[in-house]
């Protein structure tokens, strides 16, 4: 299994990042491609980042950050191959990698707090896509 993980945040969701690697360093190579203070800056530079690092095979998977979780992830969507999730517990987080094999999670700073962050941190690197019908759906979207 890589164990490796793209992550980036703007401003607004800086701080959840870094608690994230923090606390799954031990677990997971991170591969941190910013904002590290709260200089403003623009979520869709992040998530162009984080697409690309997918793309070029860096890592198979990756976490976004930003204020709510919602714009980064459509900015995130708009990359081909990209299947970003807002989650906000996890249930969404385990049934967006069995049936929609999201590759990248999406975090509001602003509306999860740390501890639930890092359920739904766990919850969405340790869930395996569960195929079968769901594979149909995700071939349509390719």
């Amino acid at each position: 299994m890589n164990n490796k993980v793209a992550i980036a945040a703007d401003h607004g969701g800086y701080i959840l990042k870094a608690a994230i690697i923090e606390k799954f360093q031990d677990q997971y190579d991170f591969i941190d491609l910013g904002t590290n203070d709260a200089d403003s800056v623009d979520y869709p530079d992040f998530a162009e980042k984080l697409a690309s690092a997918l793309k070029a095979g860096d890592a198979p998977r990756g976490i976004l950050v930003c204020g709510t979780g919602i714009g980064i992830s459509i900015a995130a969507n708009r990359h081909g191959d990209i299947r970003a999730a807002n989650c906000t517990d996890t249930t969404m987080a385990r049934l967006t990698r069995q049936h929609n094999d999201a590759n990248v999670l999406a975090l509001g700073e602003r509306t999860v707090g740390s501890a639930l962050a890092f359920d739904i941190v766990e919850t969405f690197l340790t869930t395996e896509f569960e195929g079968g019908r769901h594979q149909r759906r995700i071939d349509k979207m390719s």
